[in-house]
């Protein structure tokens, strides 16, 4: 008996679209993979126009979405990983969305130092 291999090494996106509560991944050697949305809370709590304006990371490797500073990779969809984010890092993270404060970890560090900074002040 014989046994196929697949000698590829990489798996690659070639585009991505959102359902009401799934993702779909088209890769382009024909396959898609569809995961939950839920699985991705920050793409969950972004508005339509968010979860639109993606990048393709290194020619489809992966997808990033500037406006939520998120990053997910083709190798998690194929495993099956949902978000690895903490809880406590999530909730920091949605609290400065809805206060419209900006998303990055530079960003969300900043105003930490600020806010600490602040409170220094008071004592």
């Amino acid at each position: 008996m014989s046994i196929s291999t697949d000698n590829r090494t990489e798996v690659l996106a070639k585009n991505l679209h959102f359902a009401d509560e799934s993702l779909t991944v088209e890769l382009v050697d024909g396959r898609t993979i569809t995961v939950p949305l839920s699985w991705y809370p920050r793409l969950v709590h972004a508005t339509q126009q968010e979860r639109e304006n993606w990048e393709m990371l290194l020619n489809g490797e992966g997808f990033h979405w500037p406006d939520l500073n998120e990053d997910l990779s083709v190798d998690g969809f194929i495993k099956g990983r949902p978000s690895g984010e903490s809880k406590r890092s999530f909730a920091r993270w949605l609290k400065a969305k809805q206060e419209g404060r900006g998303l990055t970890i530079a960003e969300l560090n900043a105003y930490d130092e600020a806010q600490s900074q602040s409170l220094a002040q008071v004592d």
